[in-house]
């Protein structure tokens, strides 16, 4: 008897298709997922570790015999050069935008057989981002904001955190940066983040902590309004550098709450 089917053993190398396949109800047919995965919180207790972002435990992918793995990124690669060669099918999305977001979920929902249910999500998911426009019209002015994405060297936002500080209803510090992938184009001398004067810093240091206390003490720093005002917060990174259901949820709530803080406190100040 022939038989045409989607996957059913699946791998993902990222947090965020993790993520999909639990919110359009396919988490059944995960077998193995990221060792950096937080998202959904029961994936972590529930489905075998199998990588790290750039380094993979290609006896114990083999031995769980996937259909098919899914990563992220072209830092990748290696782990998707030898997978092939050893006969299993890979998919690596390479998504940097909001747009290109929306359109990985429709990707990897149709790649898997449940386009609809795809579908269902990003309209979810747009419907968020106009609701965040929208409040944002309500604001008296866009805050200027620097968004750190590693203290050392010094990187602004990549793309999806970029936009979505404009979306809610900031002004970049660095919008002349903001489209470049790779962080190494959006490395910044500490001098420049002083005469560009954010009000609003958010830190969001990748696999670690952000310092507040460290950012505050940086030479010349003092007279950045951020820090005159008090005006660092953190927003982890799985939430909002992960270009998935993670950015488009709880990130865009998080700066939300950011900039409602950032009006208070300054209301509150005259």
């Amino acid at each position: 008897m022939f038989e045409a089917r989607f996957p059913q053993r699946i791998i993902c190398l990222t947090e965020e298709g993790t993520e999909i396949l639990y919110a359009i109800g396919e988490e059944h047919r995960l077998v193995g997922i990221s060792g950096f995965t937080r998202r959904p919180p029961k994936a972590r207790k529930e489905k075998p570790k199998v990588s790290n972002f750039i380094d993979a435990n290609f006896d114990k992918i083999l031995e769980l015999q996937p259909d098919l793995v899914v990563g992220y990124s072209d830092l990748q690669r290696d782990i998707a050069s030898e997978l092939i060669k050893n006969g299993i099918n890979v998919f690596i999305f390479n998504h940097r935008s909001i747009n290109e977001t929306l359109g990985m979920i429709l990707q990897f929902s149709a790649l898997i057989g449940n386009e609809k249910q795809g579908k269902m999500l990003v309209e979810q998911y747009i419907s968020n981002l106009n609701s965040a426009k929208e409040f944002a019209k309500s604001f008296p002015y866009r805050p200027r904001v620097f968004f750190e994405e590693w203290n050392d060297p010094l990187i602004s936002s990549i793309q999806w955190v970029s936009e979505l500080i404009e979306i809610c209803g900031g002004e970049l510090c660095f919008p002349e940066i903001a489209d470049k992938s790779l962080g190494k184009d959006r490395i910044l001398d500490p001098d420049l983040v002083i005469e560009r004067n954010p009000d609003i810093i958010i830190g969001s240091w990748c696999g670690k902590k952000f310092k507040p206390e460290k950012v505050k003490a940086r030479k010349g720093w003092e007279n950045i309004n951020a820090i005159k005002n008090n005006q660092l917060y953190e927003i982890k990174s799985e939430i909002i550098l992960q270009p998935g259901p993670a950015c488009l949820t709880d990130g865009i709530k998080d700066i939300q709450k950011i900039y409602r803080s950032y009006f208070q406190r300054i209301s509150n100040a005259f």
